[in-house]
């Protein structure tokens, strides 16, 4: 069974009340409520099409019905499926699909296998709010290794630096949201040798290796552009039942649209009108460069 690749362009998305009014009646009520927290409208969008995202992916290849489960977070605010039984869904085996989602700059994105241990990260490269290229990667230093400044500092002009970099961070975080360890995890046991040195939009590359604590590790990292500012990488390990190796050709995003996205909804809660109040009093949102510093 293929895996799943989705990116919506949440930055361009200017919801209308009804398409705002509708994501929130089709999310849990401490989703949606959770979500309404945001400051920012532009994280509150982001944080709303995750939500889509995932439950789309539990609609359209798991088999349930939109309001027909519940998602759970772990300890480290993971959401995840928790395991049915055969008389609440389908067949279990539906149900061992692995995902993750993430959001940066301009799209939310998801990616799903239904075996392997999968990670996503998404980071659009942008250059720092408060600092020079130069300061803001002294103060990241820690956070890669010799060889991996090496290459960064390699690729060209202040931008073609930054965009490495992005790359770079994308790589790491992709394999540290797949075994889900957190924010506990020392970036340096990581070391990502990059394959190709540049990229090109609407292909998917799997040559970059990792190394943990120095050994080459028999992870697959699929990386791609959704544009020329977004790098997204996925990390693939090794399936949980018998520990082979993930071997499925790679595979692209495809773009969805908000009717894309709710095109299986069905209300979960009432209709609010103050919800909708209240994210047209959102702020635009400023750089986010500060997420990383």
């Amino acid at each position: 069974m293929e895996g799943v690749r989705w990116a919506f362009r949440c930055g361009s998305w200017v919801p209308t009340r009804s398409e705002w009014t509708l994501a929130a009646r089709s999310v849990q009520l401490e989703e949606k409520e959770r979500i309404g927290q945001f400051v920012f409208a532009k994280d509150a969008k982001s944080a709303m099409a995750g939500r889509l995202l995932i439950r789309k992916l539990v609609c359209e290849r798991m088999g349930y019905a939109w309001d027909g489960f519940r998602l759970e977070r772990t300890a480290r605010g993971k959401p995840y499926l928790p395991r049915l039984s055969p008389a609440t869904g389908p067949a279990s085996s539906h149900t061992h699909w692995n995902f993750n989602v993430s959001h940066h700059g301009d799209y939310a994105v998801l990616a799903a296998e239904p075996r392997p241990q999968v990670g996503v990260d998404v980071m659009k490269t942008s250059k720092p709010g408060c600092s020079s290229v130069q300061e803001f990667f002294r103060i990241m230093n820690r956070q890669f290794t010799d060889l991996e400044w090496t290459n960064i500092r390699a690729a060209g002009s202040d931008w073609d630096q930054l965009d490495m970099f992005y790359r770079h961070w994308a790589l790491k975080e992709s394999f540290i949201k797949a075994i889900g360890t957190g924010l506990g995890f020392d970036l340096q046991r990581v070391e990502f040798h990059i394959s190709p040195n540049q990229m090109r939009e609407g292909q998917v590359y799997r040559q970059t290796r990792m190394y943990l604590d120095k050994e080459e590790e028999d992870w697959t990292f699929e990386e791609s552009l959704l544009d020329k500012d977004h790098h997204v990488a996925v990390a693939l390990g090794k399936q949980e039942d018998d520990g082979s190796f993930c071997e499925a050709l790679p595979i692209s995003f495809t773009q969805l649209s908000f009717g894309d996205l709710v095109s299986r909804a069905r209300p979960l809660l009432e209709e609010d009108p103050a919800y909708w109040e209240s994210f047209q009093k959102k702020k635009d949102a400023p750089s986010r460069q500060s997420e990383l510093q």
